[in-house]
């Protein structure tokens, strides 16, 4: 899997970023693209921003158990996959504002580096090892990118 915390791919999902317009069509799912990048900015707002509740430990517990393993691995998401609630976007999004604060994260994450992720607590898993961060960064967004065609 390619690495969030590389010059390189930082400048491919900015560029597959780039190619995305207000225009740009889902190819499965029902968000619209400005959605999509919302939802896509709600991982990089729990890891930079207070604005989401952490779950409770019950609920954490679970999402540890259950959940983490297909969030973090290297296996590829599949369409139509369901989603947390806090990621779920129903409300009309600015596209130019939601895509630049995604190339804005995009471009943190890659500067901060592997070392700054090593043992970083997650919201929702527990401490992850940079490896499991890219992982879970890398997979989520070439999902929503390729579900536009991008």
């Amino acid at each position: 899997m390619k690495t969030v915390f590389s010059a390189e791919t930082a400048a491919e999902l900015t560029s597959r970023i780039n190619r995305l317009t207000p225009e740009t069509k889902q190819v499965w799912g029902k968000m619209s693209v400005a959605q999509m990048l919302a939802h896509c900015n709600v991982s990089y707002e729990m890891i930079y921003t207070d604005i989401h509740p952490k779950p409770n430990a019950m609920l954490r517990l679970v999402l540890q158990l259950l959940v983490k393993n297909k969030v973090v691995s290297e296996k590829p998401y599949t369409q139509s996959l369901r989603t947390a609630p806090q990621f779920i976007i129903t409300s009309d999004k600015n596209f130019e504002l939601e895509k630049q604060r995604l190339i804005d994260f995009v471009n943190q994450t890659q500067q901060l580096g592997a070392l700054h992720f090593e043992g970083k607590e997650s919201h929702s898993f527990g401490k992850l090892s940079s490896h499991e961060w890219n992982n879970m960064l890398y997979k989520h967004l070439d999902h929503h990118l390729k579900q536009f065609g991008v």
